[in-house]
């Protein structure tokens, strides 16, 4: 999906703008980028979806979401898993998965980040803010 070009210009010193550094990376936050041209926030991508700007600031997410889709896995998995696409508050979406019964997530959930990174996966994951009420449809 992402193309290399030989004509990227590095920044001289000090950390890459845009550039996230695992190192810093707490166990429970995830870092975003921000284009410092438009103020788009976008998660692990080289430009700007919007401006193509290759400018960008890396920003640490506060890890409250919404539920944009969610979707339930039986393949490669010993257990039924739910994929789930979350918008966070910061105006992102990143992929990750939300604790609780797969069949149980749906779209509009609030969810706040629980641990930055699944051990096996390497997604986020996430815990609902509210217990879900459904009424019978």
């Amino acid at each position: 999906m992402y193309h290399h070009s030989g004509n990227v210009a590095h920044q001289a010193g000090g950390s890459a703008a845009g550039v996230l550094d695992p190192g810093t990376r707490d166990s429970d936050s995830i870092l975003f980028q921000r284009c410092t041209w438009c103020g788009t926030a976008m998660y692990h991508r080289l430009l700007c979806p919007v401006c193509q700007g290759s400018d960008l600031r890396t920003e640490r997410s506060e890890g409250v979401g919404t539920v944009r889709h969610s979707t339930v896995v039986h393949r490669n998995t010993p257990a039924a898993r739910n994929v789930s696409l979350v918008e966070m508050a910061e105006g992102f979406v990143v992929r990750g998965r939300v604790m609780g019964p797969p069949i149980g997530i749906h779209s509009g959930d609030r969810v706040r980040l629980s641990t930055a990174k699944d051990p096996v996966r390497g997604e986020p994951v996430f815990q609902l803010v509210d217990e879900p009420y459904r009424a019978w449809t």
